[in-house]
């Protein structure tokens, strides 16, 4: 029996609002539904005018933007179902949990991005169902969301929540229930007239999994219509970044790129590596950052060598470098820059010399960037250039065979060139990186040489430093656009900066 209110019968035997049984379903939100008079479970409009525009789910992104990706999902899954013709079809996405460091001591709540990328909806222990309608074509679709119900005991303690009014009107959705309700759809997704959409690999919220996705997922495995996965059709969507999304990365790194240049006028030595940690993710939240986008690498000297070290406790010294890996978090999407720099304000001249020869080797592959090239394809450049560059700083031997060059390289620059970058830090992990890139694609460009103290076989002015400078780049029809261009990385632009501390 159904929990809610009887009114009008509609989706699937479920009771469902007059306003939303009259609904049209297209790309374009029905009309707006006013904005609850009351918090959410996240920021909207109403409550958050100087950070969202009427319309806006999240921060620059519309209910349209959002309603344009399900329906390109749905048109997605309409290529890949060719051969099941009049069947119907379920796509469901869980939200993540809330995540707990000890008893009842919360971690700050995350969304998963797959999940948060198709509707912006932001409050844990939510299910976002994409279903087609009988009679009509893909990438005809309702979109529902099964949200937590509003509970004042519980939202005295946790903040409010949004409710079935409040998640529709947020987020355009077509209709919204509490989570409880979801039950009664999965009793109608057993047959085997419905195809289910589904990533049963990786479940995201493990109770909401147990609960209703395993025990139909064993139904269906006994049906010749087995669940399908997913994620990699969610991916393929969030490889290509739309205008308003590259509008959110250029926020991230130039308010990364500030927060740089501010951590750099205040390096002195010695310095704490864990204040220069401090100070840079103070600089990024006082810039509106939500978060710092991970754990950033703050190692001076020679721990600059071990490529995510993250204790950040110990002291640089005069004379060291200090290399940065930090990012932030801005209204869902990600900024990733590295940068190398005397705390002192002064290169010597062998961290110089390495130095000038990473960032040589950074443009280079900087200029590669474009469409038709790979990051494999800058990667295999990379290896070369660093290899080249080793060879002139007297730390490969020139005589060195072809079948060892590579190896060599690899033993000072272990790492990819880059990588994906978009709502994650890792965006879009699926997708090969042998891929042609696209304009609307991001990525990082990060080339480093690492030669740690203790080898033997490098040129001792050499021993104990490690170099990589990373920017975050937009693949365009023309050149690259560069998100992180406004943080210093030439050697007079760092030491103008770092010497004003002085």
């Amino acid at each position: 029996m159904s929990l809610l209110p009887a009114a009008v019968r509609g989706w699937r035997g479920l009771s469902v609002c007059k306003s939303c049984a009259l609904r049209r379903f297209s790309i374009q939100p029905a009309q707006q539904k006013k904005i609850p008079n009351r918090y959410l479970g996240q920021p909207s409009p109403f409550t958050h005018p100087h950070l969202l525009k009427p319309g806006e789910v999240t921060p620059g992104l519309s209910q349209v933007e959002y309603a344009l990706r399900r329906h390109k999902l749905m048109a997605l899954i309409q290529k890949e179902s060719h051969g099941w013709d009049g069947l119907d079809h379920t796509v469901i996405l869980l939200s993540n949990p809330t995540y707990y460091m000890s008893n009842d001591i919360p971690y700050v709540f995350h969304q998963d991005t797959n999940f948060l990328y198709l509707c912006g909806f932001q409050e844990p222990d939510s299910i976002l169902v994409l279903q087609s309608i009988p009679g009509k074509a893909l990438p005809s679709h309702k979109s529902i969301l099964f949200v937590p119900r509003r509970d004042p005991s519980r939202e005295l303690w946790d903040g409010p929540r949004s409710g079935t009014d409040g998640a529709i009107a947020l987020t355009g959705v077509d209709e919204a229930y509490t989570v409880e309700e979801f039950r009664h759809l999965v009793a109608k997704l057993k047959g085997e007239s419905n195809i289910v959409w589904y990533d049963l690999r990786k479940p995201v919220h493990m109770e909401l999994h147990s609960d209703y996705m395993q025990p139909l997922a064993e139904i269906k495995a006994r049906n010749r219509n087995h669940i399908q996965g997913i994620r990699h059709l969610v991916q393929n969507l969030r490889l290509i970044k739309s205008p308003a999304e590259i509008e959110r990365m250029k926020i991230a790194g130039r308010v990364t790129a500030e927060a740089f240049t501010e951590t750099m006028f205040a390096s002195r030595s010695p310095v704490d590596e864990a204040f220069l940690y401090a100070k840079f993710e103070f600089e990024c939240r006082a810039r509106g950052a939500d978060i710092l986008a991970y754990p950033p690498v703050v190692a001076g000297g020679n721990r600059s060598n071990t490529l995510h070290y993250v204790k950040n406790n110990q002291l640089i010294k005069d004379g060291e470098l200090v290399l940065l890996d930090g990012g932030c978090e801005s209204s869902c999407y990600v900024s990733d820059i590295t940068r190398t720099w005397p705390v002192n304000g002064r290169f010597t001249k062998p961290q110089a010399e390495l130095y000038q020869a990473v960032l040589d080797i950074q443009k280079s592959c900087l200029s590669l960037c474009s469409p038709g090239m790979s990051l494999e394809n800058i990667y295999s450049l990379m290896l070369s250039l660093i290899g080249q560059k080793l060879k002139d700083l007297g730390v490969l031997k020139s005589g060195i065979t072809e079948s060892n060059f590579f190896k060599a390289v690899r033993k000072y620059c272990p790492h990819h060139v880059g990588h994906y970058l978009g709502m994650d830090v890792h965006d879009t992990p699926d997708i090969s990186r042998s891929l042609p890139l696209q304009p609307g694609m991001v990525i990082t460009i990060e080339p480093g040489i690492y030669i740690p103290e203790d080898d033997m076989s490098a040129p001792e002015r050499f021993r104990g430093i490690g170099v990589r400078i990373e920017d975050d780049v937009v693949i365009t029809e023309d050149a690259p656009l560069v998100l992180s261009a406004d943080c210093p990385k030439e050697i007079y632009d760092i030491e103008q900066i770092c010497g004003r501390s002085s």
